[in-house]
C-alpha cells in the first residue's frame, strides 16, 4: 500500500510539472491545450530537406502496363531501327554492376518483344522487325558467358578448381568420358562396396566401339548441315528478293 501511494504522488508531481512547463500567457497550440507551437515543434522528429532524400526505386514510374509494350511511336510501323547484339568483347570491358543493370534492361526489352509477338499472332499480322528478339536472346546469352567466366576465374584463383564442386573427367565401361563430382561416403573408397562396383575403366575391346559412335556422331551433324543448306536453298528460290536482300548487307 505504501509503494502504491508513492507511486501516485510521483505520477501527480510529473503531471503538474508538464502543466507548468507546457503553460503559457497566451494563447495554446491549436488542438493541443498547454502546449505552444515551439514546445511542439521541438518534440518532433528532424525532417531532412527534399534535397537529401534518395528515392528506392529505380525504374521509371510508370501506371498500368505500358512497358510491356514498344514505343507508340513505332506502332504500325513495318520496320524499327534497332543496333547490333552486345558481342563478348564489349561485355568483357564492362564491370560486374553494369552487366547485373544490363541484364535487366534486356530483360524488359525481352518482354515487351514477346508480348509484341504474340499481339502479332492474335491480330494474324507479321512482326515489325522480328530480329530484335534474337539480339537480345544473343546479348542475354554472352552475359551470361561472361559472368561464368568471371565466377570461373575467381573460383580458379581461390581454389584451384573449375567446376563449382570438386571433381574430375573419368571414363565409363563404355568408354563414354564423363565429368565425376566427389562426393561424401560414410565409409572409406576401399571400404565401400557400392563404390567398388562402379569401374571408371574400358577394356581395350571397346575402342572400336569408341570408333563407330564418334563416326555416327560425325555423320549426323553433316546430314543436319546438308539440310540446313538445302532449307536455305529452297528459301532463296521461293523469295529472291529477300535473299538479293541478305546479300547486299
Amino acid at each position: 500500500m505504501a509503494a502504491a501511494a508513492a507511486m501516485a504522488a510521483l505520477s501527480r508531481r510529473l503531471r503538474g510539472a508538464l502543466r507548468l512547463a507546457g503553460a503559457r500567457p497566451g494563447r495554446a497550440a491549436a488542438g493541443l491545450p498547454g502546449l505552444t507551437p515551439n514546445l511542439f515543434h521541438k518534440n518532433l522528429a528532424k525532417v531532412e530537406p527534399p534535397h537529401q532524400l534518395k528515392f528506392l526505386h529505380t525504374t521509371l514510374s510508370r501506371n498500368g502496363l505500358e512497358e510491356f509494350f514498344d514505343d507508340p511511336k513505332n506502332w504500325g510501323e513495318k520496320t524499327v531501327k534497332s543496333g547490333d547484339a552486345w558481342n563478348i568483347k564489349q561485355l568483357r570491358g564492362k564491370s560486374s554492376e553494369d552487366l547485373h543493370k544490363l541484364w535487366y534492361v534486356l530483360l524488359k526489352e525481352k518482354n515487351m518483344l514477346l508480348t509484341l509477338e504474340q499481339e502479332s499472332k492474335r491480330q494474324q499480322k507479321p512482326m515489325p522487325s522480328p530480329e530484335r528478339l534474337e539480339k537480345v536472346q544473343k546479348s542475354m546469352k554472352n552475359i551470361d558467358l561472361v559472368v561464368k567466366e568471371r565466377e570461373t576465374a575467381l573460383r580458379l584463383l581461390q581454389t584451384g578448381h573449375e567446376k563449382p564442386v570438386p571433381g574430375e573427367w573419368r571414363n565409363d565401361f563404355l568408354g563414354r568420358t564423363y565429368w565425376y563430382t566427389y562426393k561424401e561416403w560414410p565409409i572409406p573408397w576401399y571400404l565401400n562396396k557400392k563404390y567398388k562396383k562402379r569401374k571408371f575403366f574400358y577394356l581395350p575391346h571397346v575402342n572400336h566401339f569408341i570408333r563407330l559412335r564418334h563416326e555416327k556422331y560425325l555423320r549426323a551433324r553433316v546430314r543436319r548441315q546438308n539440310l540446313e543448306k538445302t532449307r536455305q536453298k529452297v528459301l532463296q528460290m521461293k523469295f529472291p528478293h529477300l535473299a538479293v536482300n541478305s546479300q547486299s548487307q
